[in-house]
């Protein structure tokens, strides 16, 4: 097999991602002249009321350019998909890439792919590491109530995010950010940053610093029952949750016995003698409803089939009224 023709740059590059925080940062270096030789991402999901098989967004960037691309459901050799294990080593070591980057690819690399580019694998990590460690990053940041967050590109070993630092650079989170706001940030921060990498590889030994023991957190894979309000909590609580899940999987409590999707609050210390999940007012302002402290105000909500409103709007349609409780039913 002829290898894929080398980028426009001189070193020979391969990617590895799934979501469009990993497209974003591939579409950065394919204009910097860092064209991928072979592209690896997730197997098309079923996604939609139909669901349909639906190509990932780094795929669908992949195919636009014409870039080769593998998508292996694994990459053990030893494991249930040896077969596609096997052909994506195949494609790899007919693609002969100097580095491999990952971003969010959602596999775990086996020591053969780790060993295989000259250079190892470059992971484009949303985090200031060792802090947040793991598949949650930015939601486990805004959740905890982190003042800041940043990018880190690490070389990648066979730990869980364990590598060292090549570079790193903070971001500061603002005060209502949500999730969603803070991905589009960090990803065009990322994208920035690879660049920056591939180009010191280009003129020697990257950089490499030993990650601090001090100070490693994990941030575990979000959870859709824990996005559930539970209005015993503070309300300053609450509304980081409410920030940190939107927009997936999105914060929610309960109406009539049905999800209600909470988007945007705001915490009042204002305490009130009521049963937490009470709603305490109602309002053009918002829903304020009573919490383990203070009271969460609600600006923005969802019933189940509809679409994303400003309170003013939700209450006309789906009227809350004081005294009744957005706790889980018993």
């Amino acid at each position: 097999m002829t290898p894929a023709p080398t980028g426009a740059r001189g070193l020979r590059v391969a990617f590895a991602g799934t979501p469009v925080f990993a497209a974003t940062a591939l579409r950065a270096m394919a204009q910097a002249g860092y064209e991928p030789v072979l592209v690896l991402t997730q197997p098309d999901r079923p996604a939609g009321r139909g669901l349909k098989l639906q190509p990932s967004p780094v795929k669908l960037l992949a195919l636009a350019h014409g870039w080769a691309v593998q998508q292996p459901h694994g990459l053990r050799l030893d494991g249930r998909w040896a077969d596609d294990a096997a052909a994506a080593r195949a494609a790899l070591q007919a693609a002969q890439p100097d580095v491999l980057v990952v971003a969010a690819y959602g596999l775990i690399l086996p020591r053969w792919v780790l060993q295989l580019p000259r250079l190892g694998c470059l992971n484009i990590h949303a985090s200031l590491l060792p802090r947040w460690r793991g598949a949650a990053p930015i939601q486990r940041a805004i959740e905890a109530g982190d003042a800041c967050t940043g990018i880190t590109i690490m070389q990648m070993d066979e730990g869980l995010d364990t590598g060292p630092i090549v570079l790193a650079e903070p971001l500061a989170i603002g005060p209502q950010e949500s999730a969603g706001e803070l991905h589009d940030r960090l990803a065009a921060l990322g994208a920035e940053l690879i660049v920056r990498a591939l180009r010191l590889a280009e003129q020697g030994p990257l950089p490499q610093q030993p990650q601090p023991a001090e100070g490693v957190t994990y941030a575990a894979k979000v959870d859709k029952a824990e996005a559930c309000l539970d209005w015993r909590e503070p309300a300053s609580v609450l509304a980081r949750k409410v920030r940190a899940f939107d927009p997936v999987p999105g914060a929610w409590g309960w109406l009539d016995g049905a999800p209600l999707k909470v988007w945007r609050a705001r915490a009042e210390s204002q305490t009130a003698q009521a049963t937490p999940g009470t709603v305490l007012a109602v309002d053009a302002g918002g829903v304020r409803v009573a919490c383990g402290e203070g009271a969460l105000v609600l600006t923005e909500l969802q019933r189940a089939g509809g679409r994303r409103l400003p309170v003013a709007d939700f209450v006309r349609g789906a009227p809350l009224r004081v005294g009744q409780s957005l706790a889980a039913p018993r």
